[in-house]
């Protein structure tokens, strides 16, 4: 089957999700600039995951230019994707408001983790059905950034139990591995990988 249907509910599903967490920040009471300091760790989360959730919407797009068709697999990967990130806005939430302590940051970073993990799926699940001269495996060869994002998480996870802005130090450095979209697959789309 065609991958438009799978297409537009994932740019649906994600446009949603940024939609939730921004309704979900409240309003601050007073109008001088100080009133905005309490409201200071909900505004950085929903920056931090608007970009997160920019990320994926953009390499999920670029990804699937070398896509002509899906199947069941794939189907079930991309909604096992779209799950975790489905996650995100409470996750930001919960952490934002409870401004980075170890709890909520850990579990941001599992979240992040685990949604990272869910790509990498979605990856291999294309991968598998276009067989073994894959476009997009030779579009990303040996995804240094795939590598070294759980890494950055995982250390991330760890340093919510030392200091909140351990954690966000480690999310922020994958964010701006990725903030880019993925040259690899616009430098394969450019030479005709198809």
């Amino acid at each position: 089957m065609g991958k438009a249907r799978l297409e537009a509910f994932s740019d649906g599903v994600i446009a949603i999700l940024i939609t939730i967490m921004v309704l979900e920040m409240k309003v601050p009471h007073g109008d001088s600039w100080a009133s905005l300091a309490p409201v200071l760790p909900v505004l950085l989360s929903y920056v931090l995951s608007f970009v997160f959730l920019g990320i994926y919407w953009n390499n999920h797009h670029h990804m699937l230019h070398l896509v002509k068709q899906v199947n069941g697999p794939i189907l079930w990967a991309n909604l096992h994707l779209l799950f975790w990130l489905s996650l995100v806005p409470f996750a930001t939430g919960w952490m934002g408001e409870n401004h980075f302590e170890t709890a909520p940051t850990a579990l941001y970073g599992a979240v992040l983790l685990i949604s990272g993990l869910a790509y990498v799926l979605l990856q291999q699940c294309i991968i598998r059905s276009q067989g073994p001269q894959s476009p997009l495996k030779r579009a990303i060869g040996n995804d240094w950034k795939g590598k070294l994002s759980p890494v950055l998480y995982g250390a991330g996870i760890a340093g919510a139990f030392l200091h909140g802005f351990i954690s966000l130090a480690c999310y922020v450095a994958v964010a701006g591995i990725w903030v880019i979209p993925d040259l690899r697959i616009e430098r394969a789309l450019e030479h005709g990988v198809e």
